[in-house]
């Protein structure tokens, strides 16, 4: 039976995977994302995927038109993965301010609000929960520190969020992967060095994949992971240890 897919991000990098990864296995995804463009693309790239909803996921107006755009049907998977960064090195306190206000919206608020607006549509018993973080929340990511806080942010959030729905017989887990040199995320930044000494870090010897990530977050939206909630699940090479 075809399962009710919201994947947030899911016009790009890990959330498209993800969206065509359930939309191959027959089920009915629905993809949110504020460039409209991007999310027409890819459902003519996935013609499996079926709906899209143009939406900024940071705000309030953004979550509540997700919610009214799935109308009355129950939500059995919510993929958070939207997410990015502007952040640099700044003198200027207003600039940092700014940049650190975006990273927070961007990869906190997109993930909390998308979640608690369609928290009374998740199917009970049996909907799942996936977040998108990042090894830069253990790392600590460069630039002006402020991804990296945002998506540690998400550690508390995921271990609140699980025992809030664990009752209701929902699981709530959070994938942080590690370098992923697929995404749009490091834009003008990569190059060969640059690829490299990510790689080196591991201890796999080769960068991470989409469908590395992908196949993880549709493991733990399976049947199958029924008891385990509540989780920081790390695809990163070994690169940093679980703890």
């Amino acid at each position: 039976m075809a399962r009710t897919v919201v994947v947030g991000g899911g016009g790009s990098g890990i959330g498209r995977a993800c969206a065509a990864r359930f939309a191959e296995r027959g089920d009915d995804v629905w993809i949110v994302g504020r460039r409209e463009e991007s999310l027409q693309k890819t459902l003519e790239t996935f013609p499996k995927i079926k709906h899209y909803i143009a939406a900024d996921l940071s705000t309030v107006e953004g979550a509540v038109k997700v919610r009214d755009g799935i109308s009355d049907r129950s939500v059995d998977v919510v993929v958070c993965s939207a997410g990015g960064t502007a952040a640099a090195v700044h003198g200027d306190l207003e600039k940092i301010a700014a940049e650190w206000h975006n990273d927070l919206n961007q990869n906190l608020m997109t993930t909390v609000l998308l979640v608690e607006a369609l928290r009374q549509k998740l199917t009970s018993p049996g909907a799942r929960v996936v977040g998108i973080g990042s090894i830069g929340a253990q790392l600590g990511s460069g630039y002006g520190g402020s991804y990296g806080s945002a998506k540690a942010a998400l550690h508390g959030w995921l271990y609140w969020i699980a025992a809030e729905l664990g009752p209701l017989g929902i699981t709530a887990n959070l994938v942080t992967p590690g370098f992923i040199p697929e995404t749009e995320f490091f834009g003008t930044r990569m190059n060969a060095d640059f690829y490299n000494v990510r790689v080196n870090r591991t201890l796999m010897g080769r960068a991470g994949t989409l469908e590395d990530v992908s196949e993880c977050v549709g493991f733990l939206a399976s049947p199958e992971a029924g008891y385990i909630t509540g989780q920081i699940v790390g695809i990163n090479g070994g690169t940093v240890f679980g703890r």
